[in-house]
């Protein structure tokens, strides 16, 4: 056991996708003293006022969940806001940390720090062996230096700080809004709004060929959660699903979920982006942690979550 499920445990973004799932499975697993807080109390780009927090709250277990995050269209289009608002995210909270000696954290990272031509499944190894996707490089590199100043804390201070890299997210409480969603909740939104609107052609951006391993975001929350109790290790942990499918056939999957029966269509003038990200999830499964919620299940799921919450979804 690395952590006390009874002291105070700060789970730094907890409004958003992998923040919320993560604190509902916290809450589940009997952990008793979690802290949030929004941002209207906490801005994390406010160096002086993460500092302030950490010397008054003094959490022994922080799980960074907080990030700037957004679709592949995004990514291009403003990588300078992605990379200095994540950098800043990151050192704030990682530099207090370390300050107060925090001596439990879990960072979570992204897939997209994987070289855009690692081979297939991605092994943790890969990390900075070649260069990363053009359009999520910015973001990409912030993830990077995250790992880096995690694995710095630990070989100077001697702190059990670890880092996750999850695949492609999506599940309840996801960024469905036009342009800065990912591929899962764009494609939920579309077909929805398809189905309800009596549209016959639903049209997604590339070619639908790249193939994904896309995970539910209530798995991403119980890795974490098993992690924080078993994992410790200066090497950070893929998870995922260790299976992939293309764009196209996981748009098929929402479709049926969604009760679309007309075409899909294609626009190959927008980018692909990697021909293929799976992650290899051994080193995560050697410590006795398995995916549940099947593809199937989790789109169904999550379009059914979508229509009854659309009205507060980000959207």
């Amino acid at each position: 056991m690395l952590v006390d499920k009874t002291a105070t445990t700060f789970v730094a973004g907890h409004r958003g996708l992998a923040g919320s799932a993560i604190w509902r499975r916290l809450e589940t697993e009997g952990w008793t003293d979690l802290v949030g807080r929004t941002q209207d109390r906490l801005d994390l780009l406010d160096k002086p006022a993460v500092d302030a927090f950490f010397d008054e709250v003094r959490p022994q277990t922080v799980v960074i969940a907080a990030a700037k995050v957004a679709g592949i269209g995004a990514n291009d289009a403003h990588p300078a806001e992605f990379i200095s608002e994540n950098l800043r995210i990151q050192l704030n909270l990682m530099d207090a940390a370390a300050r107060t000696r925090t001596p439990r954290l879990l960072f979570i990272g992204s897939a997209v720090v994987y070289p855009e031509t690692a081979p297939q499944p991605i092994t943790e190894d890969r990390l900075l062996t070649g260069p990363l996707e053009p359009a999520n490089t910015a973001y990409g590199m912030a993830k990077i230096a995250g790992i880096a100043h995690l694995q710095a804390v630990r070989r100077e201070h001697g702190l059990a700080w670890v880092s996750a890299m999850p695949t492609n997210l999506y599940g309840p409480g996801a960024n469905f809004a036009p342009g800065r969603s990912h591929v899962v909740p764009s494609m939920v939104r579309r077909y929805v709004e398809a189905v309800e609107d009596g549209m016959t052609t639903v049209t997604h951006w590339g070619s639908g060929r790249p193939r994904r391993d896309v995970l539910h975001i209530d798995d991403l929350a119980s890795a974490v959660a098993h992690l924080l109790e078993r994992y410790d290790d200066d090497s950070p942990v893929n998870v995922g699903t260790g299976t992939d499918h293309t764009i196209a056939e996981m748009a098929d999957l929402v479709a049926q979920a969604a009760g679309y029966t007309g075409q899909t269509g294609w626009d190959t003038s927008h980018p692909d982006g990697t021909a293929r990200r799976l992650l290899d999830i051994t080193r995560l499964t050697a410590t006795g942690w398995q995916p549940k919620i099947g593809l199937d299940e989790g789109l169904t799921s999550t379009v059914a979550w979508y229509r009854q919450h659309r009205s507060q979804a980000r959207a």
